[in-house]
């Protein structure tokens, strides 16, 4: 954990399925290029707590003000899971949470561990 409990940078999970991935891609492809932001991969499964197929945008503090709202605005109906990166994942991926759209229960058992 950053010694202030500061996040280093922030998470945005794209969650979709087989009839959303290509809206997703897009979705992620936009934001990496209109902010210069790590893409991850397209993942067709679950990976890791998320119960829903999904790709992450690494958002550098700074930027969260412009990433966002921008996100909200053009997500056309897709989750958007957001978390900070302080160092403890439980509490990234439970008490510091955000979410553009419905929430969905995480599979937080794997932090516990």
């Amino acid at each position: 954990m950053t010694s202030s409990g500061t996040p280093i940078d922030y998470h945005a999970h794209v969650y979709f399925d087989a009839d959303t991935v290509d809206a997703a891609r897009a979705l992620c492809e936009s934001a990496r290029d209109r902010f210069g932001l790590r893409m991850g991969r397209v993942h067709e499964k679950e990976v890791g707590p998320h119960p829903m197929w999904s790709c992450q945008l690494t958002v550098p503090t700074e930027r969260f003000g412009d990433v966002i709202p921008w996100l909200n605005a053009n997500r056309d109906g897709l989750v958007v899971f957001v978390h900070p990166n302080t160092g403890d994942d439980l509490r990234d991926h439970s008490d510091l949470t955000m979410w553009l759209g419905r929430s969905v229960p995480l599979k937080l058992d794997m932090f516990l561990k």
